[in-house]
C-alpha cells in the first residue's frame, strides 16, 4: 500500500515524470497501442481485492532457479548469475510476501515464444521464467543465466539491451506492477528507446542493477543487486504505473 503521508519525506504521492509515457514515438509499438482518448476509471469490486490470488503452496521448489526449473537433463548455456534485492515502500519498510515473477531471453538473446523467430538458437534446458516470494525482510533471490541482447526491428539496426522483466504482485491482482532490470555498463542502453522513454535520468538509473561481490559465489555465479521501491520519490519506474 502507498504511504499515507508522502510529504513527510519531501516527495509527491506519485511522480508521473518517472514512468514511461503511453505514447513515445521512437518506440514504434506505442503509436498503435497508446490511448487515443482520455482514460475512464473503472470501479473496482470487493472481489478484486479479496479473491484468492496465490499462495506459498503454488510455488514449486525450483521456481526461483531458472537454471534448473526447466526439467531437462543438462545445464543451460550461458553465464550463471544471482539476482537479489529488496522490495520496499517509500519509508524503507519491507514488503513481505510479494510475488515476483521474472521472464527473459536466453544467453543467445531468444525467447521461447512463437513470435520470436530470429536466428539465435533456443536452449532446451532454459525456459526463461521463474518466480519467488519476498521474505519477512522484503528480500528476494533467484538464480538465472545472463540474458543476451537481441534485434527487435523497431528502427534500423535496433538491438535491445540485456534485461530481465519483473512483475510484482501484492495481495490482489490489481496491484500488479511491471518493470525491467538492466545491467551496468551496457553500451546499448544509450540507444534503446524503451529505456530512454523514461525522461527522468535518476529514474533510468534505478533500472540498472549493481554488481555485488558479496552476492557472487566462487566458481559458480556473479551476483547483482536490484532493489525495488513501490512508491514515492525513490520509486522504481514501472511500465503500467501512469494512473
Amino acid at each position: 500500500m502507498p504511504p499515507t503521508e508522502p510529504e513527510a519525506h519531501g516527495c509527491s504521492p506519485l511522480d508521473r515524470g518517472v514512468h514511461p509515457p503511453y505514447l513515445h514515438p521512437s518506440y514504434l509499438s506505442t503509436l498503435k497501442r497508446a490511448p487515443q482518448a482520455p482514460l475512464l476509471p473503472r470501479p473496482q469490486t470487493l472481489s478484486e481485492f479479496t479473491a484468492p490470488v496465490y499462495g506459498t503452496s503454488a510455488l514449486r521448489e525450483l521456481d526461483h532457479d531458472l537454471t534448473r526449473n526447466a526439467v531437462r537433463n543438462a545445464e543451460p548455456i550461458g553465464e550463471k548469475i544471482i539476482v537479489t534485492g529488496t522490495v520496499r515502500d517509500d519509508y524503507g519498510r519491507p514488503v513481505r510476501g510479494a510475488l515476483i515473477e521474472v521472464w527473459q531471453a536466453n544467453a543467445c538473446g531468444r525467447y521461447i515464444h512463437k513470435l520470436d523467430q530470429h536466428e539465435a538458437p533456443l536452449d532446451p534446458n532454459f525456459s526463461g521464467a521463474g518466480r519467488v516470494l519476498t521474505d519477512e525482510r522484503g528480500q528476494y533471490r533467484f538464480i538465472t543465466i545472463r540474458p543476451g541482447a537481441y534485434p527487435w526491428r523497431n528502427h534500423a539496426n535496433a538491438w535491445r539491451p540485456a534485461h530481465i522483466h519483473f512483475s510484482i504482485f501484492g495481495e490482489a491482482f490489481p496491484s500488479r506492477l511491471v518493470t525491467q532490470m538492466y545491467f551496468p555498463g551496457d553500451p546499448l542502453l544509450a540507444l534503446d528507446p524503451i529505456y530512454n522513454g523514461i525522461s527522468d535520468a535518476r529514474g533510468r538509473e534505478r533500472l540498472i542493477s549493481a554488481y555485488d561481490h558479496s552476492v557472487t559465489q566462487p566458481e559458480y555465479a556473479l551476483g547483482y543487486r536490484f532493489d525495488i521501491v513501490l512508491y514515492g520519490a525513490r520509486m522504481t519506474p514501472f511500465e503500467n504505473r501512469r494512473d
